[in-house]
């Protein structure tokens, strides 16, 4: 979950696959508008359909849902990734808005760990739920899923900031869970993190579970999500390390250690089939 767009949420959340794929089978969700987000150009080329190969209308079998999914190879261990890889001109696919429908996917296909990149703006999805009687924020369904741990994404600079910090002054108000909510602080050059990114990880290690600063990367900055892991910088390997223990330990003092397995999602009525005439 991001605080605003271009906060490296992306990154983060592939960072994050990596690492997890070492302790479970992992598959990555991408929920952004497919001309927006960067991972249909990173699965170009594979030969996983994506998402218009598991339409969310009609039953599906775990290996199918498995084929559509590409997969990433990395020394940590393979992961999936779920995105629509079409051609850019192709009509928009309608895909399901609830949390409960991708976690059901992620469950179905047999993954034991979900990373979710979504793109729902995070603190106005929460005021505008607020004014509307009887609505549930898309913020809110993500976080009451089973075994949630949200991580806010945040560029360290002053405009970065000041969005993240009115974000989880939203949460509070909410009452969402910032007890087991980790914050990545993203530095955008070399150097020490600036004055106003140190001040806000003391005041929001006081706030939330854990603040991870993840440095500056060349490589990753030039490439994107194409960046070649051999050429990511050590201390970025490091802070994703960090990054995905701090959300494990949250995960296990927050649900139990070792953790308990997640409710199983319930079968979808079988439908009804008119009668040949």
């Amino acid at each position: 979950m991001a605080a605003t767009g271009g906060s490296a949420r992306s990154t983060v959340a592939h960072l994050l696959a990596g690492e997890l794929a070492a302790a479970a089978d992992t598959v990555l969700v991408d929920l952004a508008p497919r001309l927006a987000s960067p991972w249909p150009t990173w699965t170009a080329g594979s030969q996983a359909g994506g998402l218009a190969e598991i339409p969310h209308d009609v039953p599906l079998t775990r290996t199918r849902i498995r084929a559509a999914a590409a997969v990433r190879r990395s020394s940590e261990g393979d992961w999936a990734v779920l995105t629509d890889g079409r051609e850019w001109s192709a009509a928009p696919l309608s895909l399901p808005v609830p949390a409960a429908a991708w976690y059901q996917l992620a469950a179905a296909g047999g993954w034991q760990a979900l990373v979710a990149d979504t793109a729902h703006p995070v603190a106005h999805d929460l005021l505008a739920a607020r004014c509307t009687d009887g609505r549930v924020s898309l913020t809110r369904a993500w976080c009451e899923l089973p075994f949630t741990v949200p991580v806010l994404c945040a560029q360290a600079t002053a405009d970065g900031i000041q969005a993240l910090q009115q974000a989880v002054m939203v949460l509070h108000a909410d009452g969402l869970p910032l007890q087991r909510t980790v914050v990545v602080l993203v530095a955008g050059t070399d150097g020490r993190p600036p004055a106003v990114a140190r001040a806000a990880a003391t005041m929001l290690s006081a706030r939330t579970a854990a603040v991870v600063h993840l440095p500056h990367d060349v490589d990753i900055r030039a490439h994107g999500l194409q960046a070649q892991p051999t050429r990511t910088r050590a201390r970025t390997r490091q802070a994703a390390r960090d990054l995905a223990t701090a959300l494990l330990a949250v995960a296990r003092e927050s649900f139990g250690d070792p953790l308990p397995d997640a409710p199983q999602p319930a079968p979808l009525p079988a439908a009804a089939v008119p009668a040949a005439v």
